[in-house]
């Protein structure tokens, strides 16, 4: 009875810590696509143009925060353990920032279906956006992504639990040894 117990104490751990990532992944997701969305919201303003997608970011950021674990999971943008944090920060960065954007576009696939426009329909809208609100969309989620995977990076590097406490915890509670610069060296 006793490995039962540690077994679903195992499996909640693992659930509460799963749960932790994906919040942490969504307030900081969040954070950078409602700024942009106010950001939108007054440039437009400042034209007499009323904006009124406020909880569009919330439900981005709420799936691209489960689209990066997905892709941890899959170990997309992985395998660079022996260079420089930049390199495997600057790949993970090109390579989700891809996956959203194939995520923006089956975004605009179902809203087009739900709505009763097609395929084609959702293809069309997505092209009626314009390529510089498009290009802007792009260059922040690059810019997002940038810090985001570089402190997943340093994650990999000092432990996730080091890092977390680094930033939530007094600073002596921190182990002040030396850390190995990557794992496997």
């Amino acid at each position: 009875m006793n490995e039962e117990d540690t077994r679903v104490t195992g499996w909640q751990g693992k659930i509460a810590d799963e749960m932790v990532e994906y919040v942490l992944n969504f307030v900081y997701l969040a954070f950078f696509l409602v700024a942009f969305g106010w950001y939108r919201r007054l440039i437009l303003a400042e034209y007499a143009i009323p904006y009124l997608n406020y909880w569009v970011p919330l439900i981005e950021a709420a799936v691209l925060a489960k689209v990066i674990m997905v892709g941890d999971l899959m170990r997309l943008g992985r395998g660079l353990t022996r260079t420089p944090l930049l390199v495997p920060t600057l790949y993970r960065t090109v390579v989700f920032s891809a996956l959203v954007g194939v995520f923006s576009v089956l975004e605009q696939t179902v809203r087009a279906l739900l709505h009763g426009k097609g395929v084609t329909g959702g293809l069309t809208e997505l092209a009626s956006k314009g390529r510089y609100e498009l290009l802007a969309q792009c260059v922040v989620i690059f810019g997002a992504f940038v810090p985001f995977f570089a402190f997943k990076e340093l994650e990999g590097v000092v432990g996730k639990g080091t890092l977390r406490d680094l930033f939530w915890r007094r600073a002596t509670a921190v182990p002040t040894e030396p850390l190995a610069r990557r794992k496997g060296d």
